[in-house]
């Protein structure tokens, strides 16, 4: 318990005790104001009840909590706000439980699972996927940190038109190159290809306009779309030489696809793919239909009507019998409760689904499955560089891989600037580049709120001063330069007094763990990205205040290498849930 939840506990039995009121909670602030004392108490949500003036409310608070209990050094009240000042031994026992219970993980006893990535093997990942993935992984880092058991999973988009236009295109074109005969990345060497198909098919196009055809007329009559439409549903059919191509294409996108996680640093329990996936969802359609949620019109196509709850009707099964994407959720969602003890499902997709996941999620609940209302869309918005939008059928997308080597690239030339790596070996200084340059992007990416667009600027991300990567990196190797200095070991310490400084530390870092129970109920790494910012600004503060090193008191100067190692640690574990890596040298 901190000394914040103290105070609250405290406040309760005093207002109970003085005014006889129950269930009373007074908002409680850090002070951060020039008026003397630690907290704030905020008295006017008594004022009506009590029919009396905040100030006078302040005065009978701060005198009540003074007499019966133990925690108060002095008050005062400043226009109904009760400030007050917490005696420094609640300060130091906060120090000593926090390093005590710093590694304890309260565990939740739910599972729950996380889709994120879920990529089209028919491209490279780009921008977009960067943020989905840093996303995706940090939420889960956090509820796990939050004591849930996580199931990270992906699914991939392997099958579909798109796919054989990217076959197709090699086999006209391709003249039996392979990602290792040209040294090209698996999954950039067939998204080439995707690129290769969209220009031929524009020619195509533009060829049959200028025979008088319509362009609508034309998109459906050029021969590659026609071969592509083939090439589906021979695949569908289970044809030998398409399946074979398709197995082996996909095999080199795999290949691009794992070497771009792992510098990322993301990963998975489970894969899943949609050739798979897609016929789940049809034994659906006839559960729906006997409960009378779905209904079937003349055609043969079944439908749910969803206006009732202010949505539209939605297509489920074609007039041929074929599924479509709602279809697929359904059963796969279906599937993952039933296959995995899972209590709640995440779907981390861009906001231009919002709909798709409103709709998804009303079926469900229709069909009668209790789980429906433990689905969660973790909705974000689009990601975008100062020179604009991405498209992928052009070729101008903002390639992942690019994009992480720019940023180890500036990170280097930061590093040659400021001169700090010189007695490093170049293995060394490489693997600072990268975890820096890295550990910029991600932060960056993080300390966004998820539902907010974002513009992506590598040079700002990078600044080693301000809401960044590398100032918190930064001030991790500066914490751990002290304690080699110093030949840290932890001792216990007693009977220090603590200033002002120091106390908004010890509250900073007392802060970690509710700020994790929050990010993890509201599914936002920006609040683990804004509150190790906070401790390192409030850490900088007290480090400049306050010497260490060359302090004279023994007492004192190991009560200051302990909150330093605390915050080490805790920058540490703050940036992990974040997937940053801490260097020692910057």
């Amino acid at each position: 318990m901190n000394i914040k939840n103290i105070i609250e506990q405290k406040l309760a039995e005093v207002i109970l005790n003085v005014y006889q009121l129950k269930d009373i909670h007074l908002e409680i602030q850090e002070n951060k104001t020039e008026f003397e004392g630690d907290f704030t108490i905020v008295t006017f949500p008594l004022v009506k009840q009590l029919k009396k003036n905040p100030e006078s409310i302040g005065v009978e608070l701060g005198q009540a909590l003074t007499e019966q209990t133990d925690l108060l050094e002095s008050f005062n009240v400043v226009k109904g706000f009760l400030n007050v000042k917490i005696k420094n031994n609640f300060f130091v026992d906060q120090l000593k439980s926090i390093a005590q219970n710093f590694s304890n993980i309260e565990k939740k006893n739910a599972t729950v699972m996380i889709e994120y990535s879920s990529p089209n093997t028919n491209k490279p990942l780009h921008l977009g996927h960067i943020r989905n993935n840093l996303l995706g992984f940090s939420v889960s880092q956090i509820l796990e940190e939050a004591g849930y058991d996580v199931i990270k999973t992906q699914i991939i988009n392997d099958r579909g038109i798109h796919i054989c236009k990217s076959m197709l295109a090699w086999e006209k074109f391709g003249k039996g190159e392979t990602p290792e005969s040209t040294n090209t990345k698996g999954d950039k060497f067939v998204g080439n290809y995707y690129v290769e198909f969209d220009k031929h098919y524009k020619q195509e196009v533009a060829a049959l306009v200028a025979q008088g055809i319509s362009e609508d007329q034309a998109k459906k009559e050029a021969p590659l779309m026609k071969e592509a439409q083939q090439m589906l549903l021979d695949w569908e059919n289970g044809d030998e030489k398409v399946r074979n191509l398709w197995n082996e294409m996909n095999s080199w996108v795999y290949d691009g696809f794992n070497t771009t996680y792992k510098r990322l640093g993301v990963e998975f329990d489970r894969v899943q793919y949609e050739s798979n996936t897609y016929i789940l969802g049809k034994d659906l359609i006839k559960e729906g239909l006997d409960k009378g949620v779905l209904y079937q019109k003349e055609d043969g196509s079944v439908w749910c009507d969803l206006t009732d709850e202010g949505l539209d009707q939605k297509l489920l099964l074609r007039s041929d019998g074929t599924s479509v994407y709602m279809t697929q959720d359904l059963g796969t969602a279906v599937e993952r409760f039933k296959e995995n003890n899972i209590q709640k499902l995440i779907y981390t997709v861009g906001n231009e689904q919002d709909y798709h996941f409103q709709v998804l999620f009303k079926i469900l609940g229709k069909l009668g499955y209790w789980w429906a209302d433990q689905l969660y869309h973790l909705s974000y918005g689009m990601v975008e560089l100062p020179n604009g939008k991405m498209k992928s059928r052009e070729g101008t997308v903002v390639d992942a891989d690019d994009l992480m080597q720019e940023m180890h690239h500036v990170a280097k030339l930061k590093a040659e600037e400021l001169g700090k790596l010189e007695n490093l070996t170049d293995e060394q200084k490489e693997e600072n580049y990268e975890s820096v340059g890295i550990g910029a992007l991600k932060y960056f990416m993080l300390k966004v709120d998820p539902k907010k667009k974002m513009l992506f600027n590598p040079e700002e991300s990078i600044d080693f001063n301000g809401n960044t990567g590398p100032f918190i990196q930064y001030t991790f190797a500066r914490i751990q330069s002290l304690l080699i200095k110093a030949n840290y070991l932890h001792r216990e310490i007693s009977d220090v007094e603590l200033d002002q400084s120091e106390k908004e530390l010890v509250m900073q870092l007392a802060n970690y763990k509710p700020t994790v129970e929050k990010a993890a109920e509201v599914l936002s790494p920006a609040l683990i990205a804004n509150y190790v910012y906070d401790l390192v600004k409030t850490y900088n503060s007290f480090y400049q205040s306050n010497p260490i090193l060359n302090q004279e008191d023994e007492n004192i100067k190991q009560m200051r290498l302990n909150l330093s190692n605390l915050t080490a640690q805790t920058i540490r574990k703050s940036l992990n849930l974040l997937g940053i890596q801490t260097v020692n040298r910057m």
